[in-house]
């Protein structure tokens, strides 16, 4: 498979050695840490220009954490001209917040 390059975020690496095994692939070095104030850094260790380029991360595990360091990850792709960056997330964290609850529906309180 010419022109993609599979990167696993830290969530479930495990996941994403599956996935690279399946399609044949190497997954792309990437270096992910935290400064002394908890940022993330992430550091893309090979040439992505002109690639398409895979990111398996999942929401689970330290949601937030997870998520930002997905962000960064695509920014840092996109920084180094990839051609395309595909988030791949199989639990998509905040997905169930859009949906109204019944109790906390204006529309469903009552006047006194």
């Amino acid at each position: 498979m010419p022109n993609i390059v599979l990167f696993s975020g830290s969530s479930h690496q495990d996941l994403s050695q599956k996935v690279a095994d399946r399609l044949g692939l190497e997954l792309g070095k990437v270096i992910t840490k935290k400064f002394s104030n908890q940022e993330t850094c992430v550091e893309i260790g090979e040439s992505v220009r002109g690639e398409d380029v895979y990111i398996v991360q999942s929401g689970c595990g330290e949601i937030n954490d997870n998520l930002m360091e997905l962000l960064i990850m695509i920014n840092a792709c996109k920084i180094a001209s990839s051609s395309r960056v595909t988030a791949v997330i199989p639990c998509f964290p905040y997905a169930r917040q859009d949906k109204k609850d019944k109790d906390s529906d204006p529309t469903h309180l009552q006047a006194v």
